[in-house]
């Protein structure tokens, strides 16, 4: 089977993506890019994530030619395929619509730095990219053009896209996001938070440059 580990990691993290209410139902969408041989892992459209089996899970080239599988791919393929297109060193496409999240999504509102975690997409701010009907080469366009060298970006009226050089770190980002989002919302039903600065900020985004184990993934 083309891929095979691809397919299984996906199947594993759609299956914990479903149980962690990162998303409702058959929607968000996961992937997983092969640089090598210049194939993408991606799981399908409309399918439970609990019944999704390897051999679901589509495999295709970045210009939408299917290799592998008799499944339709998620109908947001070309929302992962321009990621890879345009920042090399991502090899895995998260996507997902986590409440909080998709709170600031729906008030068509960025995360701020009202927690340092938010480093963990290599900005102070994720943007929030203007809304553009699902599954179409607007939205993926304005996606990528919008979330600039953010690891994340927040989709008007949509959910959240991640980003990372393997689907381990573009999950927890995701995760991280979430957090954010969740600390951003409450903090704002009680008071105005506090944003941290833009120097509080660089001196995190540098200390997470070098923060964790070599090759390990970012702890706080």
């Amino acid at each position: 089977m083309i891929l095979h580990s691809e397919r299984e990691l996906l199947v594993e993290y759609g299956k914990r993506m479903s149980r962690e209410k990162l998303t409702a139902g058959t929607g968000g969408n996961l992937s997983i890019y092969n640089a090598e041989q210049g194939l993408m892992a991606i799981t399908p459209s409309g399918m439970d994530y609990f019944e999704i089996s390897p051999e679901d899970i589509v495999v295709m080239d970045l210009e939408n030619h299917i290799v592998d599988s008799q499944r339709k791919p998620s109908s947001e393929w070309a929302l992962h395929t321009v990621f890879y297109k345009n920042k090399p060193d991502i090899r895995a496409v998260v996507h997902t619509h986590p409440i909080y999240s998709t709170i600031f999504a729906i008030l068509n509102k960025p995360l701020k730095a009202v927690h340092y975690a938010i480093a963990d997409a290599g900005v102070a701010e994720v943007p929030c990219a203007p809304y553009h009907l699902f599954g179409t080469a607007e939205l993926a366009e304005e996606a990528i053009k919008v979330c600039g060298d953010s690891k994340a970006v927040i989709l008007a009226n949509h959910g959240l896209i991640t980003c990372g050089t393997d689907l381990e770190k573009a999950y927890s980002l995701t995760c991280n996001m979430e957090f954010v989002a969740e600390l951003q919302y409450r903090s704002m039903s009680i008071g105005t938070p506090v944003v941290l600065n833009d120097e509080d900020m660089n001196q995190v985004l540098e200390k997470f440059m070098t923060y964790g184990q070599p090759g390990g993934k970012k702890g706080y």
